[in-house]
């Protein structure tokens, strides 16, 4: 039998959920700011800048950033048009396409890094140190695998990544 979370055990859950959601707003609001990218945006670019030759079929893309297709065909769209990324035929088979980015996007994404890192270090390393950073990181990583694996059960979070 699973046992009931107290309820100081969802107020420790709370706290941290409004926290973590200011924090995506402060950083999302910095990197606006500073780059003139949106959250978005800053996705985006930041799962093609890590990847080899910065390029990924759209499907792929889509799963990285757990997106429905018709969403991260509008925002490539946006970006393709302002010079951050391109969309060109798959190589390996023709027939779908892959989202490249751009001289102009890698230099836009290094710009947000930068601002993002700096901020991240600021507002969280150097609050919480050393230790609770570690700390962090492994609650990460336990979760992390934790929701991993609720997706593998979910049928419907299967069929909506699974769609083409």
């Amino acid at each position: 039998m699973t046992a009931t979370p107290t309820d100081t055990s969802l107020d420790a859950w709370r706290a941290y959920a409004a926290t973590h959601e200011r924090l995506v707003r402060h950083l999302a609001r910095e990197i606006t700011r500073e780059t003139g990218l949106s959250d978005a945006d800053y996705a985006v670019l930041e799962a093609l800048v890590d990847v080899p030759a910065g390029r990924l079929r759209a499907r792929d893309l889509r799963l990285a950033l757990e997106w429905e297709k018709s969403r991260l065909s509008h925002q490539t769209r946006r970006m393709e048009q302002r010079g951050l990324l391109a969309r060109e035929t798959c190589e390996a088979d023709g027939r779908s396409a892959d989202v490249v980015v751009t001289a102009e996007g890698r230099e836009a994404a290094a710009q947000a890094r930068a601002v993002r890192e700096a901020s991240l270090r600021s507002l969280v390393v150097d609050t919480l140190g050393p230790d609770r950073v570690d700390d962090l990181a492994e609650t990460a990583t336990l979760l992390g695998a934790r929701l991993a694996r609720a997706a593998d059960e979910d049928p419907q979070c299967r069929a909506a990544l699974a769609e083409d």
